[in-house]
């Protein structure tokens, strides 16, 4: 129909612009492709040949076949059901029953709690639990909290993982004459203690590893008294990718 102009209308373009398509299959499989990596993480080799097998051409692999039911369906074929997400969502289950338990020694700067790179890591601060310069653990003031630790790393939560002690110090030098020349020895010997300890309250011993780190970790800089203080720590970590 001619316009008061005397021209034509332009037709309206119905539908999705032709570019829209193309990025709509872009982003499909870059969806699928991050999907299989994700998954390739958590299975097996044959899985994984079951994976490549759906795929025309791909590789050594003559494919085109739609994967059946067998192995790779029983893995329930979705992100949430793979292992990896399981162990996730229960470390935050931890977590938060961890902060529970211990929030009145979280409030007092005790024990510090947080998520990391290793997994789930309560921090006994070493000034409650240390004289300076010592491995002797002040029972006395610290008896409830590792009676609490105990307790946690027994339950239901955790009860399947594998746990790692590590201690730190600060950057301040032991003495070279003494019981622990270096920040190595006095961390090894902290975490020794602690676990010593665990172990009376009833932890399974075989579930740890001990590390010293010495002065070789810090969380902050050493430069001020409450940095090294900060610093000055045993690491109890829930492993991430630890379950017996």
């Amino acid at each position: 129909m001619a316009g008061p102009n005397g021209r034509r209308k332009k037709r309206q373009q119905e539908g999705a612009a032709d570019w829209l398509l193309t990025y709509g299959d872009m982003v499909t499989l870059l969806l699928t492709f991050f999907v299989l990596m994700f998954t390739t993480a958590t299975i097996d080799g044959y899985q994984l040949r079951l994976i490549l097998a759906a795929f025309p051409g791909l590789g050594n692999y003559s494919g085109g076949n739609t994967l059946e039911a067998g192995p790779l369906a029983e893995l329930g074929n979705t992100i949430m059901s793979l292992p990896s997400m399981e162990r996730g969502r229960a470390l935050s289950e931890a977590r938060r029953e961890a902060v529970s338990l211990f929030e009145p020694e979280v409030r007092s700067n005790l024990v510090r709690i947080g998520p990391d790179e290793r997994g789930l890591v309560i921090s006994l601060a070493s000034d409650a639990f240390f004289a300076s310069g010592s491995a002797a653990v002040n029972i006395d003031q610290t008896r409830e909290i590792l009676q609490k630790l105990s307790r946690f790393l027994r339950s239901d939560a955790v009860a399947d993982r594998r746990f790692r002690i590590e201690g730190h110090t600060d950057n301040e030098a032991t003495d070279p004459n003494g019981a622990y020349p270096t920040n190595w020895d006095l961390a090894s010997a902290r975490a020794s203690a602690v676990l010593h300890y665990l172990k009376d309250f009833e932890v399974n011993e075989a579930q740890f590893q001990l590390m010293s780190r010495g002065e070789f970790a810090p969380i902050v800089d050493n430069e001020t008294p409450e940095g090294r203080a900060y610093n000055r720590r045993v690491d109890i970590i829930i492993l991430t990718e630890g379950t017996l």
